[in-house]
């Protein structure tokens, strides 16, 4: 059974997912051994997991776009199933409204962007359109959301010392090396965001020693970026809505800062699309929960518009991780976004 200390379990694990259960047990109140057997079963029936991904604006090289696809009725699921099995497709959700699908694609320029729509999406049989957004700027992303299990006393004691570095990102050529030298740390992170040094180690072929100084590095430089995820049995059957904006430019700084601030935004980027310049993934208990963020929306910025809303109705995959009907991990498909073609 699922109770609160589950989810206080997991949303400590999203505001530092690698913590000791030493670390965890004074802030959360519970011996370390207990935690980790709680861990242990929540990770054995898929209800909540550790992944890890680049992160393209730290890193200086790479990019997200959003792509809605069209299917035939017949063919949705077998369309989503597809694209789930591809490196290049983090997340795949079956959505209501104009479009069957909604990818999370991951590229190393647009021109790749290009090229996987066209000849690799475009081409599964069952799909009839598509339609591309390039994530210009990521205000807020899926690591920063938290279920709200936790006072600011607990997140406090265990973020402490977690902030990023603010150094630059380095230029293209360098970032690239980089992160082809980090790829296989990243993707055994990416499989199990809690694997241990010495099991990173026998994966990477790296020295233990070096695997934990790279590890660090790379977090503290906001280039991995490591997440804690949860089954719907975990966070109450959650609904989660895309809301596709067009904000007027003049007005695009104040409304993002709100949007970003709003407990249930999990993502809020601006893009490059045909009707809407920002979209904003809210995680809700009900429906009608977005619509009262519209409405908010409106009355403090009256010239801002809702252009297209979609709601989830199952996630295929969801960072990496493919997911069962009822939402739990069941497998992980190694993202590979900055391999050259």
């Amino acid at each position: 059974m699922i109770d609160e200390l589950d989810l206080a379990l997991v949303d400590a694990l999203r505001v530092d997912p690698r913590a000791s259960w030493s670390r965890l047990a004074g802030p959360l109140g519970v011996d370390p051994a207990t935690l980790s057997r709680r861990w242990s079963r929540l990770t054995a029936d898929g209800d909540a997991w550790v992944t890890c991904y680049p992160s393209a604006e730290r890193m200086g090289v790479g990019l997200t776009a959003l792509v809605a696809v069209d299917c035939r009725a017949d063919a949705v699921l077998t369309v989503a199933a597809t694209l789930a099995a591809d490196p290049r497709t983090p997340t795949v959700e079956v959505v209501t409204s104009e479009a069957d699908l909604m990818l999370t694609v991951a590229a190393l320029e647009p021109g790749q962007v290009t090229s996987y729509v066209l000849d690799r999406v475009g081409r599964v049989p069952g799909v009839l359109r598509t339609r591309t957004a390039f994530v210009e700027r990521t205000l807020r992303e899926g690591s920063r959301w938290r279920e709200g299990a936790l006072d600011p006393s607990q997140q406090e004691a265990i973020g402490a010392g977690l902030g990023p570095s603010l150094a630059p990102a380095p230029t293209r050529g360098s970032a690239l090396r980089r992160a082809l030298d980090d790829r296989a740390l990243m993707q055994a992170l990416g499989e199990d965001g809690r694997m241990p040094f010495a099991e990173l180690a026998d994966r990477t072929g790296l020295p233990a020693t070096t695997v934990r100084r790279r590890v660090e590095e790379l977090r503290r430089s906001g280039r991995l970026v490591l997440r804690c995820d949860a089954s719907p049995r975990l966070n109450g059957h959650s609904v989660g809505t895309w809301l596709w904006l067009d904000v007027p430019v003049r007005e695009l700084d104040a409304t993002t800062r709100w949007l970003v601030e709003l407990p249930a935004v999990r993502m809020c980027g601006v893009v490059a699309g045909a009707t809407a310049n920002v979209v904003v993934n809210v995680m809700t208990h009900q429906v009608a929960d977005a619509r009262r963020i519209e409405a908010q929306l409106g009355s403090l910025f009256p010239a801002s518009r809702v252009t297209a809303r979609q709601v989830c109705l199952r996630t295929v995959k969801l960072v990496g991780h493919t997911l069962d009907r009822e939402g739990r991990a069941r497998g992980y498909v190694a993202l590979d976004p900055w391999q050259e073609e």
